[in-house]
């Protein structure tokens, strides 16, 4: 890392100044890329934000799913294609940052896809690969696919042995390889002669019904996926090999930075931050670490920053009014039976189903682990395994981070002793309290402490195998827990349920926000700022239409009171009223001036949602007799021309303050501190929901167009034809003029400044340079729609104060002078001004 800051890059190295994240697949390849460059130079980024571009399953649309990490893609181009890319794109000024994913693998159908996973199978613990993956080698691996169990597969003679030579293994010629459907499974040596059940239980793993899996897995996963198994990166060889090929792309100059994926599931995030700057020397790299409500970055990972899940809650929640919190949970009661102050009980409810159900295989595991300490060491013999048990799960159920940031052979920090032990504290009120000096060994297992006579070796090796499996543990329950559970089934105000927020915050203050920014700018100025990603449960233009029904509370109360009073007549009689709640407002946050999105994308949705809620239907068991008249009744509303002339009702009373608060967040976004990442698509308006919704086609070429007649035409910002032409406007201008004034948006020596104002309506701020003082000025709306409802806008007593010198709007000809000027003016038609200073 950079000598003048501790989390910039290295002297020398690439610094990104913005990002454009796209969602690579054998539909959008590298070559398709390559045609849009003149797009995206134009558009003002500096860097092309690539998806995982290593070999992944064939016919991923993500590229998460890696098999082969000596590959480039070839569904995507193959190397060359990626090399000629990486090319052009320099050539034409752009930088490339790759997606790298170090936590996991895929186990593909068939197998031998992922060559060191079927050499694994293959020969167990003689593998060359025995020690790449998280798997307990001891035993046979669980290869959960069995459609049926065991003893009925056998008997329906549905496995068959056969002779076939395994791609990618030509030169060994023909192997025996056990069938099963879709699925080829490698054959020991020597065992193709035994009869088929002896031969089953002869291999190095255990086929099995696939509902076995939750509870006897024995490889860790990414969550609860399957079909994604753990690699050991904390083991240099492993990520050496794994990296090898990114990193001679890195040293090459075909790759300028890194994103990583995913850092809380690796046994030592920060030792694994630490061998990637340095295999680097020193590069821009990004993780996607969620940090949780106040929760910080920890700042001894060799990293710039995280990938903006931070910034972006804080911006959403901006726009919402604290003041609707207590309507609309009249609302979510009316309608769910959820209470305002329920929250952090569905929220354990949650973590307690998971705990108990997808995710048991891995919290017995460390179940187990934690009573064999215990029973190997003489002064903790007698603490029961259901005693152990019941504070692990309780205290699991209560840490409110994915970490708690204990490294192996270090003491615990004071921040990682506050999280463990109020998370205890928590636990204790939920158990016996003769379970408070069992928890008090948990506890010290967690932070590493000395308790017991910690004398015996194997112990030694139990209690760090321990701590670094509970805090991985703890981060899968969070993400499955919270984010794909609780977050479909709390629906106070669905904008707030995202990766990283705090539903529990209903609205944060300018001043909350500008403490954050200046936290970020101080200590993480080349962190990513974002607004929406390929994980968002909504994008950006969707939470800031759900942000708006918090700025009109009456209304909307009054917009479902009628919805829900027209599609009486054909709603179903068991309707759950969560799914209900949920889908008004995703009909409000994704019908847009062209009508409601379309019935395929509605469905889709809403069956995701409704079996992550795992209420009353899931994937593993769905009822889908009610599944399916929910979807028939979403499909009615959408073709009901009676809910469409309320949802008008809807538009013609919040239209402007809708337009007002995309254009703001957009604005604030582009101007916070930090690396600003521009969502494919996302320079207009998009009514994008969870993946795969969020990785639809972008029309690229169409937005060249509507980027070029914007240019020749030097349209006033304030006449654009249509919000589309707006947010593309506004948000090219900020593009531009990061590119143009780097150090004032990321570098050490950049500032951020908070203005005065004379309202709470509206966000004030200046960028530039400790040396040349502020340079860049961002004035954007806040909750429009209660300025609307009660004064209709902004008043002549409404003012901001400008630094000194001459600033021009970048979007137009304007030019403003220092000192006190009328919002009123400033904000005429606009959700935000940006000046430049041009004395």
């Amino acid at each position: 890392m950079s000598s003048q800051h501790p989390h910039l890059p290295a002297s020398g190295k690439h610094l990104p100044i913005s990002t454009y994240r796209l969602q690579l697949s054998k539909d959008f390849t590298f070559q398709d890329a390559r045609k849009h460059l003149g797009y995206w130079q134009a558009l003002g980024i500096t860097d092309l934000f690539l998806s995982p571009i290593l070999q992944a399953v064939p016919g991923s649309m993500h590229g998460y799913d890696v098999v082969d990490h000596r590959h480039i893609s070839a569904e995507l181009g193959g190397r060359n294609a990626f090399e000629d890319l990486a090319d052009a794109a320099h050539r034409a000024g752009l930088s490339i940052i790759v997606d790298l994913v170090p936590n996991h693998m895929a186990v593909p159908t068939p197998v031998w896809i992922n060559l060191p996973m079927w050499s694994l199978l293959k020969q167990g613990k003689d593998s060359p690969y025995s020690h790449w993956f998280d798997i307990d080698i001891d035993q046979p691996i669980l290869m959960p696919v069995l459609g049926k169990r065991i003893g009925q597969v056998l008997a329906d003679q549905e496995i068959s042995l056969e002779q076939l030579a395994v791609p990618g293994e030509d030169k060994l010629g023909k192997q025996w390889v056990l069938r099963y459907f879709d699925h080829y499974f490698p054959v020991a040596t020597g065992t193709e002669a035994l009869p088929m059940e002896v031969l089953l239980e002869r291999q190095h793993y255990r086929l099995a019904h696939w509902k076995v899996a939750d509870e006897e897995l024995n490889y860790r996963r990414f969550f609860d996926i399957d079909s994604l198994a753990a690699l050991r990166v904390e083991e240099r060889d492993v990520f050496d090999s794994t990296h090898a090929l990114l990193l001679q792309l890195f040293n090459a100059g075909f790759i300028d930075g890194f994103r990583v994926d995913h850092p809380d599931g690796l046994a030592d995030p920060a030792g694994y931050f630490h061998w990637l700057s340095e295999a680097t020397g020193g590069a821009w790299i990004a993780g996607e670490k969620i940090l949780e409500d106040a929760e910080r970055l920890p700042s001894d990972w060799s990293i710039c920053g995280t990938t903006g899940y931070d910034t972006a809650w804080r911006l959403t929640a901006l726009q919402v009014d604290s003041r609707a919190s207590l309507p609309l949970g009249t609302l979510m009661q009316s309608i769910t039976g959820d209470s305002p102050s329920s929250y952090r009980q569905i929220e354990r409810q949650s973590k307690a189903q998971i705990i108990d159900t997808s995710l048991a295989a891995e919290v017995r595991r460390i179940g187990q682990l934690l009573w064999r300490i215990c029973q190997n060491d003489f002064r903790l013999r007698d603490y029961t395994f259901r005693s152990l048990l019941d504070c692990l799960r309780e205290l699991i159920m209560q840490m409110p981070a994915y970490r708690s940031y204990v490294t192996v052979g270090q003491p615990a920090s004071n921040i990682s002793r506050e999280i463990v032990q109020s998370a205890a504290t928590r636990a204790l009120r939920q158990l016996d309290s003769e379970h408070s000096d069992t928890m008090e060994v948990i506890v010290s297992l967690v932070l590493g402490d000395k308790i017991g006579s910690a004398a015996l070796n194997i112990s030694d090796r139990d209690r760090q195998e321990f701590l670094v499996r509970f805090q991985q543990v703890c981060g899968a329950v969070m993400a499955k827990g919270v984010e794909d559970t609780t977050f479909y089934r709390w629906t106070h105000l669905l904008c707030l349920n995202e990766v990283g927020s705090n539903p529990q915050a209903f609205g944060v203050s300018a001043d909350s926000v500008h403490l954050f920014a200046s936290d970020i700018q101080s200590n993480w100025p080349a962190t990513m700022t974002t607004s929406s990603t390929h994980d968002t449960k909504r994008g950006e233009d969707v939470r800031m239409r759900l942000a708006v029904l918090s700025q009109y509370p009456t209304l909307w109360t009054q917009i479902v009171s009628d919805l829900r009073d027209t599609t009486q007549v054909y709603r179903p009689n068991d309707l759950d009223g969560r799914s209900e709640n949920m889908l008004w407002q995703t009909l409000i946050g994704t019908w847009d001036d062209n009508g409601s999105i379309s019935s395929p994308r509605l469905r889709q949705y809403l069956l995701k949602a409704i079996r992550e809620q795992k209420s009353w239907t899931t994937w593993t068991n769905p009822d889908t007799v009610r599944e399916n008249e929910l979807l028939d009744f979403a499909d009615q509303i959408i073709c009901d021309p009676q809910v469409a002339e309320i949802v008008s009702r809807w538009h013609g009373e919040t239209e402007q303050a809708t337009a007002y608060t995309i254009l703001a967040n957009k604005a604030l976004q582009l101007t916070m501190p930090g690396v600003a990442d521009v969502y494919q698509g996302s320079e207009i308006t998009q009514t994008s929901l969870v993946d795969p919704d969020n990785r639809r086609p972008v029309d690229f070429s169409a937005l060249s167009k509507m980027l070029s007649h914007l240019d020749t035409k030097g349209l006033d910002f304030s006449d654009a034809s249509s919000l589309d032409q707006s947010k593309l406007y506004l948000t090219a201008a900020i593009l531009r003029l990061r590119r143009r004034l780097p150090d004032c948006f990321v570098s050490a020596y950049a500032t951020y400044q908070p203005l005065a104002l004379s309202t709470g309506y509206a966000v004030a701020f200046a960028r530039g340079t400790a040396r040349e003082g502020a340079q860049i000025v961002t004035i954007a709306r806040r909750l429009p729609g209660v300025l609307a409802r009660y004064q209709g806008d902004f008043r002549s007593e409404h003012t901001v104060v400008l630094p000194k010198g001459s600033w021009k709007d970048i979007c137009s000809n304007e030019v403003f002078s220092a000192g006190t000027q009328s919002l009123e003016e400033l904000l005429f038609k606009r959700g935000a001004r940006i000046l430049e200073r041009v004395d």
